[in-house]
């Protein structure tokens, strides 16, 4: 016996005792053997929360991500560092780097917006090693962190400004202060069970004065109500030992979000961006530290909605200019009457952060839906830092492609994209081998499994299209309602599914299920609405009911009634089964002819959102579903 055959028989003998005493199942012995690997892409990025700029160093940056964790760069960007992988939360809202020590760096977990698409938090973070390592300092049920101040004259004294859960009421929320570098935490500003604190800010000359927004809002999968009463500006002159609403000037009935800036150059201008109902707002200025404000204009967030955005930042070179964080990065020259967009080029939208260097007025990083750009010029042209891969994919799917299979998901804001799972080059996989099969927000993809070329793409509540990798083609392929009809409720992330019985076949739902022959050329309903086809304005919320010009956001979420899932088994043909966003699951043994509800599972509240369905390989009597409560 030679040398290789005996290294192989050892290995060989092994494993198979390293199979005999592992634990069968679903367990970390079964998966030991696998290792993640990133495949990308980052031709384009992800959402940028946060940014912070080490003052001692500015090649020392950090990025909050709200889909992606903590990265560092010591170059600036030259190169990036993904430093807080194994922590309890990939979701993060905000960052501050301590004043008095640069190494420390504090973390509020949990996305600072009330989007559709946003995860949460199991609270704060500190580290003393510039991010080498992280402790929880707890607030572990504040679920989303909107910013962290520290104290210039003690770091052991830390404001954190708790949003609180959105998709429900309880949990920590409001302003809270620790005097002991987080081991103990006491609210220092408070309302009812929905209203948490948006934002905390510092006089910068007096840091015994301080300025928070309390900000009232509750999502659901019907709805988004993102103000309130108790929605508000507030000021403390002790520390935060007491507050006292500002209210002078300001709108009189329930506000949104709140967006708050304090000159750098002069701490007793206060700037407001304030959100009201029906997606109206405006832009409110103070000269006399909040005693009174003077509205400046009627500006206000627009695209998805200002949930998503109206973060106002105060230049640290111009006096009284103010940047405003909305799909198009605009900026105002005179405190807020007047705002200009910035030139777009190629750059992403939706911008949620912005960071400045101290001795370059014309600088600026920015962070968007897209991921990090610099300006060197104020905004005239920009650089995309193209090394951050930190996309947000909804789903993904895969074709049968050879030699290597290619991976295709749905992102947030970030196109439909498809890339290999390994290349023949010896640098590995690359942006430029990722590619886009259609625009917008990408959601739910599927490749036929007879012809890799052929790939159904859509952008948000049911807009399907048929891709064509060889020739570039993309044929729009929505079902339509018939005459007379009503218009079709498609869920945001639509589900679409190619029979495993024929790849001709597709199947796709809005509230109905619908059946294509042709590869959608052609569509044919083979359901009614199988949705509880609530009125989900009608619905109360937060304990109450809402006229119609309250706070109201419906623009970038689902329509609501709809299907979420189908699957076919892949046994039986036309077994069908289709989950729903508002707690039904439907099943049909003939092709979609008659349909059984089942508006229950065993330990699951009514009302559940059915995440997937899938049927079984082997056994045509057995289905797997999962849902979610959260919402």
């Amino acid at each position: 016996m030679n040398r290789r055959v005996l290294v192989l028989l050892s290995f060989f003998l092994s494993f198979a005792v390293m199979a005999a005493d592992a634990k069968p199942g679903l367990n970390d012995e079964t998966f030991a053997g696998l290792e993640m690997r990133g495949i990308g892409p980052a031709f384009m990025s992800g959402r940028i929360a946060d940014i912070a700029i080490d003052p001692e160093n500015t090649s020392i940056r950090y990025i909050a991500v709200g889909s992606g964790g903590v990265w560092k760069t010591t170059n600036a960007g030259i190169t990036w560092n993904s430093i807080f992988d194994g922590q309890g939360s990939f979701s993060i809202g905000a960052i501050t780097i301590d004043p008095n020590n640069s190494s420390t760096i504090w973390v509020g977990t949990g996305e600072n917006v009330s989007g559709r698409h946003v995860a949460f938090g199991d609270g704060v973070y500190v580290s003393h090693d510039g991010g080498g390592t992280w402790k929880n300092m707890g607030l572990k049920k504040s679920e989303r962190i909107g910013m962290i101040q520290i104290d210039p004259r003690d770091s052991n004294t830390v404001f954190v400004a708790a949003q609180g859960p959105l998709w429900s009421s309880g949990g920590e929320r409001g302003l809270y202060k620790t005097t002991d570098g987080g081991e103990n935490w006491t609210r220092v500003l408070k309302a009812g069970p929905y209203t948490g604190a948006g934002e905390v800010h510092m006089h910068p000359e007096n840091p015994d004065v301080l300025y928070a927004t309390t900000w009232q809002r509750l999502r659901t999968v019907a709805a988004l109500m993102n103000g309130g009463p108790e929605t508000g500006i507030h000021k403390s002159v002790d520390g935060g030992e007491t507050w006292t609403e500002l209210t002078t000037g300001l709108p009189s009935g329930d506000m949104g979000k709140i967006g708050l800036a304090i000159s750098p150059m002069k701490p007793d201008v206060i700037y407001a961006t304030i959100e009201i109902g029906d997606r109206k707002g405006g832009v409110y200025r103070s000269e006399n530290g909040g005693a009174s404000f003077d509205k400046q204009s009627d500006y206000v967030s627009s695209g998805t909605g200002p949930h998503y955005y109206q973060e106002l930042f105060a230049s640290p070179h111009e006096f009284d200019r103010l940047y405003h964080m909305d799909v198009f990065l605009h900026i105002s020259d005179d405190g807020g009457k007047t705002f200009v967009r910035t030139k777009y080029n190629d750059k992403h939208v939706d911008h949620h952060a912005i960071a400045f260097l101290p001795d370059d007025p014309n600088y600026l990083v920015v962070g968007t839906d897209g991921g990090l750009y610099e300006t060197f010029d104020h905004g005239a042209k920009w650089r995309f830092t193209g090394n951050l891969p930190l996309t947000q994919f909804y789903k993904v799917a895969i074709d049968f492609d050879e030699p290597f299979y290619n991976v295709y998901g749905g992102t947030q804001d970030n196109n439909s994209q498809g890339g290999p799972s390994r290349t023949d080059n010896w640098t590995g996989i690359l942006n430029s081998d990722w590619f886009v099969t259609l625009g917008g927000d990408g959601h739910q993809s599927a490749v036929d499994p007879t012809n890799p070329d052929i790939v159904y793409a859509q952008w948000q509540q049911g807009n399907l299209t048929r891709f064509d990798r060889k020739t570039g083609e993309t044929v729009y392929i929505k079902p339509q309602p018939g005459l007379n009809e009503p218009a079709e409720r498609f869920n945001w992330d639509s589900p679409i599914l190619i029979s495993p019985h024929d790849p001709s076949v597709l199947y796709f739902a809005s509230s109905r299920v619908w059946r294509s022959p042709d590869r959608g050329d052609s569509w044919e309903a083979i359901s009614e609405d199988l949705s509880r086809n609530i009125d989900r304005l009608r619905e109360p919320m937060m304990g109450r009911q809402w006229n119609d010009t309250a706070a109201w956001d419906l623009y970038a979420m689902s329509m609501f009634g709809t299907v979420t899932s189908l699957s076919e088994s892949p046994l039986e043909p036309g077994l069908l089964y289709a989950g729903t966003d508002d707690g039904l699951i439907q099943i049909s043994e003939n092709g979609g002819e008659s349909w059984t509800e089942i508006d229950s599972l065993p330990g699951v509240a009514d009302y559940f959102f059915v995440n997937d369905i899938k049927a079984d390989l082997y056994d045509k009597d057995t289905v797997y579903v999962t849902v979610d409560q959260h919402k």
